[in-house]
C-alpha cells in the first residue's frame, strides 16, 4: 500500500507566492503608506517631538516615491538588486521607504 503523494511529500511549496504584486495588493500598500503619512503629519502638527518622529519626518511621502520604490526593495542577492516588496517578511509592518542611492 502506497501513500498518496501530496505537494509537501513531492517537495513542492505548500504556500505559493506570485512573482509580482496584484493590483489590489498594490492598492493596499499605497493605502498603508498614506495612512502612515497621515499619522506622521498629525503627530507633527500636535507639537510632540520624539527621536522616532524626527526620523519619520525625513522619510519620503507616498506621493514623492516612485513606483519602483513603492513596490520593490533593495536586495543584494537578487539579480538586478531588487525584489518584490511582498517577498520581505512582515512587509506590511516595517518601513521600506529608503533604498541605497543608485538602486
Amino acid at each position: 500500500m502506497f501513500f498518496k503523494p501530496t505537494p509537501i511529500a513531492l517537495g513542492g511549496l505548500l504556500w505559493k507566492m506570485p512573482w509580482r504584486l496584484s493590483q489590489t495588493r498594490k492598492m493596499r500598500a499605497r493605502l498603508r503608506l498614506k495612512a502612515v503619512d497621515s499619522v506622521i503629519s498629525t503627530l507633527e502638527s500636535s507639537g510632540v517631538t520624539t527621536l522616532s518622529l524626527t526620523k519619520a519626518l525625513k522619510l519620503p511621502l507616498e506621493s514623492e516615491m516612485s513606483p519602483k520604490d513603492k513596490y520593490t526593495v533593495f536586495s543584494r542577492t537578487e539579480r538586478g538588486y531588487r525584489k518584490g516588496l511582498h517577498k520581505v517578511p512582515k512587509w506590511t509592518r516595517i518601513t521600506q521607504r529608503e533604498n541605497p542611492v543608485g538602486f
